[in-house]
């Protein structure tokens, strides 16, 4: 062969040496096998295909390769549902003759076949114990293992349901002479296993009789195996005997073992010790149980890794249930030894590279990380243990590590515990407040994914301070958050992994209770509003336009919600790529679900019914289906004219329409399209209660965002009249004392009678204030919470019971006068809507008893 050169050259004689190369590697080239079997293979393997199951399962079974044999076999609880009687006749003998010689995977069929015919209840009981139960116990005892595991397992879910007697004879009985040293200890082992399932099945006389001696003899068997599974059954047996003979038959097997020479003995000791301490009583538990569990924890750190790692994840239990029985000594030693084990490990690390580690220490290193993380499981259950009240002085240190653990598996579980500690501590969860920053900062996605499981539940509690509500350390609580937040998104974003994006865009929904408007609008939205246009993932563009829908919702700045509007219409509803105008009809989707029909129909009714002549027929095809939603938002007489367009659209989509799919789908809908409006809205009389409260909710935004407006001018007078005292103070001009409270003058009808107007306001505006601190979709029966809280802060009863009875009386009024005006005034930007609501903005003038000037957003 030529030497391939160092560049590639393209002469004649290059090009003629190659040609040789690939005529040598044909000759050298290996025959290749062109069919997988040969004619006598595919002659045997045939069957006649006019024969039925029965006979082709009968065929197979007798004179059939091993692999239709197993596929027979697999197929069997199929055949007992279709003709139990025959199937048992014939198949079941052939299936038992074949399994005495048959292969490891034809046996774990078999089992896992007849643990599917009991599962589906195809035969009754008692047929089931004739027919299978001796053939179950027949391989019990194969030599090998996942055999013979596979069909303890189909035993013990027969154990179940099979009648006591059958039991007795058939299982009991046979286990005493099972259960011997001369038998093999795979049989022992399984023998342990059963006396541990039928302690369920027979009562407490019958189990100290018959099966209590069999299990003091396995607890002393010569083997280490078969003690430990005994051991390991003795929970099971003791919730069967109760408590009483708990106390006098298994504890003192449990305190032999727990000494045991083997430390897998010892483990299983310890473990149904800490799952049976309910059942002990507190002496029992103060003078044998903990010297035991003192001793054991002493001594782990000498013994095998794995003690630690089981003490590890059994020390939250085990300090719950000896709660109340520790001196302050021995509660200190326990609560130090945990601090122990959440450092385990850590000392070591000085910065090597992990190939330069022996592969021993490397495995080492893998234990005492379950020993931290099991540590961060039981973490809550510490808390509890040293009591909130302490937990800054006792465990703060320890979580602090916990969250700043090298290790990726032990902040996982800190962080899925993080919500169970920050309701535990309540009014201080502050204290936690970095250590949530740096779990949304954490460089691994499972990490954050595993936070914002609860990340609304959690923000709740940050912002509010566990139980109270003071308003004021909102804002200055969870600003240096909102960095962490939005880092937190561009990393899921950059990753592979859409699914934590989406679901963190979800989450992201709970910022309007835990976060202002202004908050919102200028560090999360417009964020929001990029993913709907350049992400290319659907799920996390409709999770991305719903949650963009409920920040538009709790806006509440006039501005802002046109500015957002304006953008949904013009770069999504008139954008210039279809998959654009797809997301905006998906949007309009979610507005119909969150706002009320008013809003969508003056702002969205139109650009949405536009999208009729859109020229890509997939967006026609997605407005099709959108239409009876668009049709449920109309009000009739009041949206007569928007009926009658959305008609107009139909008809032309059904005369002019070329897509047949679009076509199709226009004849589909046009039929609940063709109802009458009466008739729906008395079927959906619930829905439109519904919209009335939604429509409440927007009119309620409306007038928290003016009145907060006349507050804010109200302090600025009240500022610079202060200052202005002052300066005259200084100068020591004799001027007569300015009065505390300026009243304010409102023009317009309720002028004659400015007592109640400034009522009126007042409790708006202490309304306001507290709108954050309630839940978003709380009925309008909270306005009387309010006023009866102001009448508490030294209102008299009289003035307050008339504020209650105006501002319900304004609201009521404001929407009986739907029909001729619908839309709240503050929706008045130069924005495409429709003729509802002209008239609305002279009706919540002289409603609302006070002189609103119109003003236009800057867009």
């Amino acid at each position: 062969m030529h030497p391939p050169p160092a560049a590639m050259d393209f002469s004649h004689n290059s090009l003629f040496g190659y040609m040789e190369d690939l005529q040598e590697l044909t000759i050298i080239e290996r025959p290749v096998r062109r069919s997988l079997k040969t004619p006598e293979e595919i002659e045997r393997l045939t069957v006649d295909e006019d024969l039925s199951d029965m006979d082709r399962a009968v065929y197979l079974l007798s004179s059939g390769q091993d692999i239709q044999g197993t596929s027979v076999i697999a197929n069997l609880p199929v055949l007992m549902r279709q003709n139990p009687s025959e199937t048992l006749r014939r198949v079941l003998p052939k299936v038992r003759e074949v399994l005495h010689v048959a292969s490891v995977e034809m046996q774990l069929t078999a089992a896992v076949s007849f643990l599917n015919i009991l599962q589906e209840d195809s035969v009754s009981v008692s047929t089931y114990a004739h027919s299978f139960l001796q053939v179950i116990l027949l391989h019990l005892e194969h030599r090998d293992i996942g055999v013979s595991n596979a069909w303890l397992e189909t035993l013990l879910s027969a154990v179940e349901v099979l009648p006591r007697e059958t039991l007795r004879h058939e299982i009991l009985n046979p286990l005493v002479s099972k259960a011997q040293l001369s038998q093999t200890v795979q049989s022992r082992l399984v023998n342990c296993k059963i006396l541990g399932k039928l302690t369920n099945k027979f009562d407490a006389h019958s189990i100290k009789r018959e099966i209590l001696p069999l299990v003091k003899s396995l607890c002393q068997d010569v083997e280490y195996e078969v003690r430990s599974c005994m051991c390991r059954q003795l929970e099971n047996i003791a919730q069967g005997i109760g408590a009483e003979l708990t106390k006098s038959v298994v504890l003192p097997e449990l305190i032999e073992l727990s000494r045991d020479e083997s430390t897998s003995v010892r483990l299983a000791a310890f473990e149904t010790l800490v799952n049976l301490l309910a059942m002990f009583d507190a002496d029992d538990r103060s003078q044998t149980i903990l010297p035991l569990v003192k001793s054991f924890c002493e001594k782990s750190f000498k013994a095998d890794e794995s003690i630690l790692i089981s003490l590890s994840f059994h020390l939250g239990k085990l300090c719950h249930g000896l709660y109340g029985i520790f001196t302050p000594d021995q509660h200190l030693r326990f609560l130090e030894f945990y601090k122990k084990l959440c450092t385990l490990g850590l000392q070591q690390e000085n910065g090597h590279n992990e190939n330069q580690i022996p592969p021993p220490i490397l495995e080492q290193e893998k234990k005492y990380t379950s020993v931290r993380k099991n540590c961060a499981y039981n973490f809550p259950a510490m808390v509890v243990f040293v009591d909130p009240k302490n937990f800054h002085m006792e465990l703060y240190s320890t979580f602090f590590c916990l969250c700043h653990d090298p290790e990726v598996p032990v902040r996982y579980t800190i962080a899925i515990c993080f919500y169970e500690v920050s309701k535990l501590l309540n009014s201080g969860v502050y204290l936690i407040h970095k250590e949530l920053i740096t779990l949304l900062q954490d460089e691994s996605l499972e990490v954050l994914d595993a936070l914002i499981d609860h990340l609304p539940e959690i923000l709740e509690l940050m912002a509010t301070g566990g139980e109270s509500s003071v308003q004021e350390n909102k804002l200055s609580s969870l600003s240096d958050l909102i960095p962490a937040l939005t880092a937190a998104e561009q990393r899921a974003a950059a990753s592979l992994k859409w699914r934590t994006h989406e679901k963190l865009l979800q989450k992201y929904a709970c910022l309007p209770h835990v976060m202002s408007s202004d908050q919102i609008y200028y560090h999360f939205l417009q964020r929001i509003f990029t993913i709907m246009m350049t992400n290319n993932v659907l799920p996390v563009q409709r999770a991305a336009s719903r949650t963009l829908c409920i920040f538009l919702r709790y806006n509440r700045k006039q501005e802002q919600r046109h500015e957002v509007i304006q953008k949904l219409i013009e770069q999504l509803g008139q954008g210039k790529s279809y998959w654009n105008r797809l997301r905006f009809l998906d949007t309009c989707e979610f507005i119909i679900e969150i706002f009320s029909k008013s809003f969508f129909c003056k702002y969205f009714f139109l650009p949405v019914i536009e999208l009729t002549h859109d020229p890509v027929a997939n967006v026609r095809m997605k407005l099709c289906y959108l239409l009876p939603k668009v049709k449920s938002t109309l009000k009739i007489p009041t949206d007569k004219h928007l009926l009658q367009q959305l008609e107009m659209c139909v008809r032309k989509l059904l005369c002019q329409e070329k897509d047949k799919d679009v076509l199709a789908i226009v004849k589909k809908v046009s039929i609940p399209l063709a109802g009458k409006m009466c008739l729906f809205q008395k079927k959906y009389y619930e829905k439109d209660l519904l919209d009335q409260e939604k429509e409440r909710e927007e009119l309620l935004f409306l007038e928290m965002e003016q009145l907060e407006k006349e507050k804010h001018q109200n302090d600025g007078r009240a500022s610079s009249d202060k200052i202005f005292e002052k300066k005259r103070r200084d100068m020591k001009t004799p001027t007569q004392s300015l009065p505390k409270s300026i009243p304010i003058s409102v023009a317009g009808p309720s002028s004659s009678t400015p007592s109640t107007s400034k009522e009126i306001k007042k409790s708006k505006l202490i309304r306001s204030q507290s709108f954050n601190s309630q839940a978003f979709h709380a009925k309008y029966g909270n306005l009387d919470k309010c006023a009866s809280k102001s009448s508490a802060a030294g209102h008299s009863p009289t003035v307050s019971g008339l504020v209650k009875t105006a501002v319900l009386s304004l609201t009521d009024d404001s929407f009986r006068t739907r029909s001729a005006s619908s839309a709240p005034a503050s929706f008045s930007p130069p924005l495409p809507s429709t003729s509802r609501g002209a008239g609305n903005s002279a009706d919540v003038k002289s409603s609302s008893g006070k002189d609103v000037q119109p003003r236009k957003a800057t867009l």
